[in-house]
Formats: structure tokens, sequence, C-alpha cells
């Protein structure tokens, strides 16, 4: 069974962005990127909101062509043109994309089918809107969280008001030169 994990980065208040969307604070660097590159090793299933798949479809597809491209560029980019892409978006209804499917109802449903499919895992990247739908149907399986070293204030928060406690059990953790801490939670089932 697919486990899906969410990869993001977020503040020591527990914002991943300002109150605009503003994301100016998050510190990645080629530490970071060597973890994000194992990840999505990891990975055949690539899952989004509609806003970060549009962030992501405006830069990946070429990022690796440009010829100031780094290693990330290039390895990620290789990564996301072949990966499977899922978006959750009401607005995207209908559309009919290339390796890319659209679920717009029914998420529990979809993401359920989904996760019994085998293969890798399916990674996370933002969005998160989408994944406060997802953690309200407690649908996410791991987490990765970057905490970045720095007080935000108000912003987006990534945890929403859950209606039952969700356990979680600390896998690893990581401290990068920047002070960035990788924390590796997986979710504790209860049988």
């Amino acid at each position: 069974m697919k486990k899906l994990v969410l990869f993001m980065h977020i503040s020591l208040d527990g914002f991943v962005a300002g109150p605009n969307g503003e994301m100016d604070w998050i510190h990645v660097d080629d530490e970071i990127f060597e973890q994000a590159g194992k990840r999505i090793d990891e990975a055949d299933t690539a899952l989004y909101g509609r806003v970060t798949y549009e962030m992501m479809e405006a830069y990946w597809p070429t990022a690796g062509d440009k010829p100031e491209a780094s290693k990330h560029d290039l390895d990620h980019s290789r990564w996301y043109n072949q990966v499977a892409k899922i978006v959750l978006s009401k607005s995207m209804k209908g559309q009919i994309l290339d390796n890319t499917t659209i679920i717009s109802d029914d998420l529990a449903d979809h993401i359920s089918k989904l996760k019994k499919k085998p293969g890798k895992e399916i990674i996370m990247f933002g969005s998160p809107g989408a994944a406060h739908s997802l953690m309200q149907l407690d649908l996410i399986d791991g987490y990765w969280l970057f905490v970045n070293p720095i007080l935000v204030g108000n912003g987006i928060p990534l945890f929403p008001r859950l209606e039952d406690q969700r356990k979680l059990k600390l896998l690893s953790s990581l401290v990068y030169t920047s002070g960035v801490i990788a924390l590796h939670y997986e979710r504790v089932t209860e049988v």
C-alpha cells in the first residue's frame, strides 16, 4: 500500500506562508535539496493543490533545460516531467492534462483508491489548502517538516483545527548548517 507523505517548510511558530502567501522566509540550500532528491527517489506520484501545481508547472518542465541549471534543477525537472501528478482542484474539474489527474470531488474515495495501487510513495510538496483537506480526512501517512528558524507571526498555518487527536511518531531528525531542522514523522494508527 502506498503512503501519502507531506513535504513542507514551516516557521518555528507553525506557519507555511505569510498572510499574503509570502514564502520569502523559507531557507533552501544544497543540503536541503539533497534531502528533497532522496524523497523524490522514494515517490512515483506527486500530489498538489491547484495553486502549487500551477507554480510547479510554470517552472519545472523546462528548469533542467536552462544553461545555468543546478544539479537540483536538472534532477527535479527530470523527475517532475516523468512522475504521475495528481491535482486537487474544483476549478480545474474536467481538464485533460498529460500525465496529470484532476480530483475535484470524493477526495477520500479517490485518495484511498490511489493509495491501494502498487508502487512507491505519493509525495505532496507544499499545497497547504490541499494538505488541510487531507488532514481533516486523516489521509496523510507521513510528514517531512522543515522547521525554519524564524517566527513569521501571522499567516497560513500548517495544521488546521482537527476534530480529534492525531498521534505521530518521530522517525528521524536532521539539523542543517543553516539552522533548519528536518523532522520526519509517521502517523500512528491505532489498532
